[in-house]
């Protein structure tokens, strides 16, 4: 860097040329600016014909590479940071960061249908496909292309069991109804008793790293307790049952 540059980052606190801002979010100056060209990024800050940017622009790139990694097509991601006020602060693009963050591992895959039978090991007939998707395993994004969903090993599985296909789908049903509504409660509790305060109190870079882990093996607890707390409740079914 320049010592001009050095300046300008002492004065304002982390401003980057457009190399540094792609090397900072993993992105490619030919896409970084393409995305600035989109409106996507506000105005850099001009200083001669130098362009620099913020901390803020930062955030804004590592919101849209969130965004891409669940899917979202360039024009919905344009729609979502529509709404995003122009000026948001670095912790309130971070929050929205963190709650857009996948409980999936490996981000989202879109497979064809060759594809999707490697990854299933066997052949998919039409019937399989629409026992997969009444399952909530998987979901044709358009056609002949279907977005594989963390349920889709345990629908695979479920392909040979002699159960009719309605069932299937009543039951798909159910649980995706009761698994919304248990995604937003605890979105809420995540977001308002967890995230806001911690971006909200001051922090080192070692609390970051601290706090990214923990919520991380936070995301793995929960997971577990949903799969505990749904063994409980039927056991409990099972016992009324037996008393009635």
């Amino acid at each position: 860097m320049s010592a001009q540059h050095d300046d300008l980052v002492s004065e304002t606190e982390a401003l980057y040329t457009v190399d540094e801002l792609a090397a900072a979010t993993g992105m490619t100056v030919r896409t970084t600016r393409y995305y600035a060209g989109l409106g996507l990024l506000p105005p850099p800050t001009r200083r001669g014909r130098m362009a620099y940017y913020s901390v803020q622009h930062r955030a804004r790139l590592d919101l849209i590479r969130a965004l891409q990694d669940h899917g979202f097509t360039l024009a919905a991601i344009e729609k979502y940071l529509a709404k995003v006020p122009a000026d948001a602060t670095v912790e309130d693009l971070a929050v929205q960061r963190a709650m857009l963050t996948s409980w999936k591992t490996g981000g989202h895959e879109v497979l064809t249908r060759r594809q999707l039978e490697t990854r299933a090991g066997r052949k998919l007939d039409d019937e399989a496909i629409l026992r997969l998707a009444s399952m909530m395993s998987i979901n044709e994004v358009d056609d002949g292309r279907y977005e594989v969903l963390p349920a889709f090993e345990v629908g695979v599985k479920c392909l040979d069991l002699p159960i009719p296909l309605d069932s299937m789908v009543a039951a798909g049903e159910a649980i995706n109804r009761h698994m919304d509504e248990l995604a937003d409660e605890l979105t809420a509790v995540l977001k308002d008793r967890v995230l806001t305060p911690y971006l909200e109190s001051p922090k080192t870079e070692d609390d970051k790293a601290r706090f990214e882990q923990t919520m991380s093996s936070l995301r793995q607890l929960t997971l577990e307790a949903v799969v505990g707390g749904f063994q409980r409740a039927a056991n409990q079914v099972i016992s009324r049952s037996l008393n009635r």
